[in-house]
């Protein structure tokens, strides 16, 4: 099976749930969850399918396979250096992003759970 990119069940619910989150969730829930860490759990497994649909695009993807585990962790060590050490200390970004270790937990939560995913969604094109 080919990856389907932004296609992909996995990429198309963490679409979904990020609008349901920002609208819904956050809106008529106090849970701290919602407004804290969700983003952050479905963060992997929206971002990597975008990414690699451009690195296909680009050419620098040679093939159509589902997403491989080096794929999976450099984007989750990338984003963490971006979004959890480097954009806080910006002064144009720190305004907008705080830098919270516990975020790196749930990117891997969310890493782990998405290379699980296209794993056995995929299986057949291992």
């Amino acid at each position: 099976m080919r990856f389907l990119y932004l296609r992909d069940p996995l990429f198309l619910a963490s679409f979904m749930l990020y609008w349901s989150n920002r609208f819904v969730f956050k809106q008529c829930s106090g849970i701290r969850f919602f407004h804290n860490h969700f983003n952050d759990l479905i963060c992997i497994p929206f971002f990597v399918p975008i990414v690699l649909f451009i690195a296909r695009a680009c050419r620098i993807r040679p093939h159509d396979h589902p997403p491989q585990v080096y794929e999976i962790y450099l984007s989750l060590i990338v984003w963490s250096i971006m979004f959890e050490l480097w954009f806080p200390s910006l002064p144009f970004w720190s305004q907008w992003v705080v830098g919270d270790p516990l975020d790196v937990f749930w990117y891997c939560m969310g890493a782990s759970i998405a290379s699980l995913w296209w794993r056995f969604h995929y299986r057949s094109a291992l």
